[in-house]
């Protein structure tokens, strides 16, 4: 079987913060029509790892590469020209704006707003369809997070990058949620997922990463990592 072409590669990348040494020699890999996930407590550097790949922080050292093209020192809007978006932490809508203003914004580096890009998003969420002239702002956290990654697909990525898509979310809209990201990626998107839900990240994704301390400290495939007893103990919450 041919392999597949690496949608998303890290090498050895050290991000910093000022003097914060964030990132500490990442390298991971993600393939074209994979949905990979980043697991980790709270500042291990899932969201730093996200921000180096959209370009938001620059890497010190090492490199990142989009379909074998360096992304180092492009700013962030030209890579989402090239096909990658991000459906940030704390979902960033724009609250003044409706519904639809928020998801055009998303089509924003494409220069026009495409409807079967619209359509697509209202198929996935239909909720967000009923609310088209609402402002963001009003709406719940649920539908707020659809809209988030609602925008972030107007962009028709070829990489999508999910960062915390359940904080906050009752567990009915989390089960929701994720369902969601595999129908996406049923659609042909590629997702790195980065979510403190290490159970329910695990369902979905084909493969993970988890990170300690800005360092990828274990890799495999989803379900191998569920049965790992250092994963069990510090993210399944199990003794």
């Amino acid at each position: 079987m041919a392999q597949q072409a690496a949608m998303l590669e890290l090498q050895n990348v050290h991000t910093y913060y000022g003097h914060i040494h964030a990132l500490k020699g990442i390298s991971l890999t993600v393939a074209k029509g994979e949905v990979v996930t980043l697991i980790g407590s709270n500042g291990a550097g899932k969201s730093t790892t996200l921000r180096t790949v959209s370009g938001l922080e620059t890497p010190r050292t090492g490199k990142v590469l989009l379909k074998g093209q360096e992304l180092n020192g492009i700013p962030a809007h030209k890579i989402a020209t090239m096909g990658v978006a991000q459906s940030p932490e704390g979902r960033r809508i724009f609250p003044r704006m409706t519904v639809l203003e928020n998801l055009e914004m998303g089509a924003f580096c494409r220069g026009k707003v495409d409807s079967a890009d619209l359509d697509r998003v209202y198929s996935l969420f239909p909720r967000l369809k009923e609310r088209i002239t609402q402002k963001a702002g009003t709406m719940s956290g649920g539908e707020q997070q659809m809209l988030a990654i609602g925008r972030a697909l107007m962009a028709h990525p070829e990489l999508l990058l999910l960062d915390e898509p359940s904080m906050g979310l009752s567990p009915i809209l989390v089960e929701a949620i994720f369902n969601i990201v595999v129908e996406i990626n049923k659609q042909g998107t590629t997702v790195l997922l980065v979510e403190q839900n290490a159970l329910m990240a695990l369902g979905v994704a084909h493969r993970g990463y988890v990170l300690q301390t800005g360092q990828i400290v274990l890799s495999g495939d989803a379900k191998s990592l569920m049965q790992d007893e250092l994963v069990r103990k510090a993210y399944l919450g199990e003794e």
